[in-house]
């Protein structure tokens, strides 16, 4: 027969477990919040912009007037897959240069690339936010963690371990290129 401080630890131990998993799980489900979150903002001011737009009596303030092409002159198409700046993460691709990132996911990788470029490792997000001089609380930190895994996602990040982040390779300077 077991015995009771047996019995206990194996109920403790269970409890432990059972607490580690949830919370793994609410982690996954605050950075899933987050960003839910960043995500409606998003939509929210696109939404405003569109309204804007649309509003009565901004129809004389909108030109729809084309002027043809002058004559002999080509003018080259704008490439379908072309990103203005700030509008988006774009897929990371040779050539493309942080510009074409909003200052914030600049902020980001400029300070990922520093480290690289002073031999130093990876960092979390959390570290991240002390290093902008935020308050490490939770909804500063899973707001990074979310532009992050965005970064991630689209090729400008990598995550060589869970909540740690660093460069991609071939990820170049601001400037362009690669």
């Amino acid at each position: 027969m077991p015995s009771v401080v047996g019995l206990l630890e194996q109920h403790e131990l269970a409890a432990r477990r059972r607490v580690g998993r949830l919370r793994e799980e609410a982690d996954r489900i605050q950075a899933e919040l987050a960003a839910a979150e960043l995500e409606w903002q998003e939509w929210t001011i696109a939404r405003r912009r569109v309204d804007t737009v649309l509003a009565p009596g901004s129809a004389e303030t909108i030109s729809t007037k084309t002027t043809p092409d002058p004559p002999g002159e080509h003018v080259p198409a704008v490439p379908a897959d072309a990103v203005k700046p700030g509008s988006q993460v774009p897929v990371w691709r040779e050539g493309l240069g942080w510009s074409v990132l909003s200052v914030d996911y600049q902020r980001i990788v400029q300070l990922l690339a520093d480290r690289v470029r002073l031999h130093q490792g990876p960092l979390t997000c959390q570290e991240m936010a002390a290093s902008f001089g935020m308050d490490a609380v939770p909804a500063r930190v899973e707001g990074l963690r979310a532009k992050a895994k965005r970064l991630v996602a689209r090729g400008w990040l990598a995550e060589p371990g869970p909540g740690r982040f660093t460069p991609a390779a071939g990820v170049s300077g601001p400037g362009g290129g690669s």
